[in-house]
């Protein structure tokens, strides 16, 4: 069977999807690789459309890139991308999807004849891309791929090239136990929002909020860990408005504590206003790692006001005081937009004192990217680039340096890790249960192992026996 290469960028869900499809791939007996752009987008330094990406060696009958359009630099990344498949890999076919094919399909359709936009709202539908490709292959061997896969887009949504109606699609149905190119476990819970963030074009990509009934969640996690894995991270465009039949993301967290066990829950986002004492309890069940990323973008309300963010700066202070009041120093990050129209002197001291003074281990800090769509796309004043970068890097240092201060705090002690898949000639590495990533003795760990570590000076740490 031919070779399918996958390119992922932007945010855990584009992850556990590209996971997913890659393992339905496998298992229709296909060979797959990947090259995992970066998560990071907000602070690439990509400059020109035609820089090259990262590939793997020989030809891909397939290469499938799931795209983001939360900044103008991660929709270049991903035309670069693309780009770049499309020389290295003559004659395949380049399948786009993911928020960027979503909200701009024209204009992906138009680099190149080769290039098939699959919406990003019907993705789930290409779990079956595997097993028609396969029976295609069998009753016409001599078809070209690109033929195959364009028939398929017909097959499944036959409005899209004409009318522009779709086929009812399913949004969980991307979902898997066996995980090719990760070390720990994912499943997503929810997608889309509610919220009307006036910078956001996820929301607008992704369309309202649903949610994975908690029942069939407990059975994927069940199934999860009876394949081996010892941690799950829970993911979601907006955990905070996960909702089942039975209650709120609370609910399932209560559910799934009493009644999965043998795998560890990692919580990937959540907004600073559900840290709340429904959620706190929950907290701090040791099953729960303690990692948590709180979605800020400022520490100003004024700023906050603008962006229309449901919560003011009080309400992220209470939410970190909460979760140190119920996990010992746990490793708090967050999101910070920098830039954002009109945001003065005044305002950024305020995101850059909250950070200070809650001492976040990581900030991933990123300039405002005007987005077309958005309410925020228009406002004024526009803050100059060159101001926008230089309070990134401002954020950038605090959190280079927190980080420092709270990796010193475990030097000497033991915790819970999984050791990472990584390269072959890269050293071993492992994540902690409070997200340390650790550099580990050469050939000690088996990837996706379970570990005990005792964490070193320099970011490295040895095996507790």
């Amino acid at each position: 069977m031919d070779r399918v290469h996958f390119e992922t960028l932007g945010c855990k869900l584009n992850q556990i999807e590209t996971e997913s499809l890659a393992n339905a791939f496998r298992e229709a007996g296909f060979s797959v690789d990947r090259a995992e752009s970066s998560a990071e987008l907000g602070n690439s330094s990509e400059t020109s459309d035609d820089a090259p990406a990262a590939s793997a060696d020989g030809l891909a009958g397939i290469c499938v890139v799931n795209t983001c359009t939360v900044t103008g630099k991660a929709e270049q990344k991903a035309r670069r991308v693309i780009r770049h498949l499309l020389g290295a890999h003559p004659g395949s076919p380049v399948i786009v999807t993911g928020c960027y094919a979503e909200v701009e399909a024209p204009t992906l359709s138009a680099i190149d004849p080769r290039v098939v936009v699959f919406p990003g709202g019907r993705k789930g539908d290409l779990a079956r891309l595997p097993d028609f490709l396969a029976a295609r292959a069998i009753r016409h061997p001599e078809e070209p791929l690109l033929d195959a896969v364009r028939d398929f887009v017909h097959s499944v949504n036959p409005g899209f090239f004409s009318d522009g109606n779709a086929l009812p699609s399913s949004t969980f149905a991307l979902s898997t136990d066996n995980f090719l190119f990760h070390s720990r476990a994912s499943i997503k819970i929810q997608d889309g929002c509610n919220n009307h963030c006036s910078y956001c074009r996820i929301r607008l990509a992704r369309g309202k909020s649903v949610s994975l009934d908690a029942d069939e969640v407990l059975a994927r996690i069940n199934k999860i860990a009876e394949a081996g894995w010892r941690e799950v991270i829970l993911a979601g465009v907006n955990l905070s408005q996960y909702r089942s039949a039975g209650g709120d993301f609370a609910y399932l967290l209560e559910r799934i504590l009493s009644e999965t066990t043998g795998v560890a829950i990692r919580i990937s986002s959540l907004y600073p206003e559900r840290i709340d004492a429904a959620l706190l309890p929950l907290l701090a069940n040791p099953r729960v790692r303690p990692h948590f990323h709180l979605s800020v973008q400022s520490g100003s309300d004024r700023v906050l006001s603008a962006m229309r963010r449901p919560y003011t700066a009080e309400t992220v202070y209470r939410a970190a005081e909460g979760l140190r009041a119920v996990r010992e120093n746990p490793f708090i990050a967050c999101d910070i937009i920098t830039g954002f129209p009109g945001e003065t002197d005044e305002d950024f001291a305020r995101t850059l004192e909250m950070c200070q003074k809650i001492g976040f281990a990581w900030i991933h800090a990123f300039p405002f990217s005007a987005r077309p769509g958005t309410e925020a796309y228009s406002l004024k004043p526009k803050i100059p680039e060159r101001i926008a970068g230089e309070r990134v890097r401002a954020l950038t240092a605090l959190a280079e340096e927190n980080h420092r201060r709270y990796y010193a705090q475990w030097i000497g002690r033991e915790i819970a890790a999984i050791a990472e898949k990584v390269p072959d000639g890269m050293p071993v590495t492992a994540v902690t249960e409070n997200y340390l990533s650790v550099k580990l003795p050469p050939r000690s760990a088996v990837p996706a192992s379970a570990l005990i570590v005792r964490i070193e000076p320099e970011g490295f740490a040895s095996i507790v026996p």
